[in-house]
């Protein structure tokens, strides 16, 4: 820890509303056993790296036959507060279910709980996962620059981590496909955790300490730097509060990252196990988000015409302005 926390790292936002504690995270997270994937092709179990004896394993989703590829990767990061959860949670099938259809390849990556490696084991785990998909994008049928990070929760922590630490080599750890570049092109926060204030199971005993929970959370790295953000959040969420994700995307636009946010009006904790409604309007505001940005990067029209205006997000990997429909609940 000592090579993470001396490098001068700000203190975590003091405005995030603190979440609550983490049996309510793996309660809200774990959902239903895992539906059926209908028509998706699938890989499973493929080993992208090995920490110690553990083998490290994540799923690849293709999208259906006749479905158009958008030659994009999203890798899925599962929930449940460190203490529980994997790949095949029910509420990525039904999320990869509803992007798969709109031409995205979903990977979906275990990690290291923290009964199995404390931090930073989780963030090296993630960028593995990454490296693996960037090393293999030509197999995967996707471009090496189109990688985006989503997760859920307590993944939903790790996917903004992986969004602050681009370029900050501090953060790969060595596991798995070395020799490429472990950068986020972009990442989805759904009802993310945006600190690591109530996840002190991460560390070893006595060395959950202000600053190494700082050193662990994303929001000590949001600068011009983060990777374009989109967030989806329930307003009703009473484990993770809406409030986190609202301050973490001002946070951003503030610093002229790319970011929006979609609201699910009276939406709770996970409700992507059970509403599929919900489901169908975060997939359209991923898919919009990322199209914009990355796919077919293109500006919002200014009122009157003239393109580029007010309220217009520009696309193109790096742009400075803000991006699609920032802000914006549905």
């Amino acid at each position: 820890m000592a090579r993470l926390t001396r490098r001068g790292f700000i203190t975590a936002s003091s405005a995030l509303a603190a979440a609550p504690a983490l049996t309510a995270l793996r309660a809200s997270a774990q959902g239903p056993a895992a539906p059926d994937i209908g028509n998706l092709k699938v890989e499973r179990d493929i080993v992208f790296a090995k920490a110690g004896d553990m083998e490290l394993k994540l799923d690849v989703y293709q999208p259906a036959a006749g479905v158009t590829s958008k030659r994009t990767a999203i890798i899925h990061l599962f929930g449940g507060g460190f203490f529980t959860g994997n790949k095949s949670a029910g509420y990525i099938i039904n999320d990869i279910k509803a992007l798969a259809p709109k031409g995205y390849t979903n990977i979906s990556a275990n990690y290291r709980l923290q009964t199995q490696g404390s931090w930073p084991a989780q963030i090296h785990d993630v960028k593995a996962a990454i490296r693996w998909t960037r090393a293999n994008a030509g197999k995967l049928g996707v471009e090496p620059n189109r990688i985006i990070v989503a997760g859920y929760s307590a993944g939903g922590m790790l996917s903004l981590m992986a969004a602050g630490t681009n370029g900050k080599p501090e953060f790969d750890g060595n596991l798995g496909t070395t020799g490429v570049s472990s950068d986020v092109n972009a990442s989805i926060g759904v009802y993310p955790l945006a600190s690591a204030q109530t996840a002190g199971g991460l560390f070893p005993q006595g060395q959950a300490t202000p600053e190494n929970i700082a050193a662990a959370s994303p929001t000590t790295y949001i600068s011009d730097k983060f990777a374009p953000t989109i967030f989806i959040h329930g307003t009703d969420d009473s484990t993770v509060p809406v409030t986190s994700s609202i301050d973490f995307f001002t946070k951003l636009r503030a610093v002229k990252v790319p970011t929006t946010m979609t609201l699910i009006q009276g939406a709770q904790h996970a409700f992507d196990n059970n509403a599929p409604d919900a489901v169908e309007v975060m997939a359209a505001s991923i898919d919009l988000f990322l199209d914009r940005l990355l796919i077919n990067p293109k500006p919002y029209p200014a009122f009157g015409g003239g393109g580029g205006g007010r309220g217009g997000g520009r696309g193109g990997g790096r742009p400075g302005g803000a991006a699609p429909g920032g802000g914006r609940g549905q």
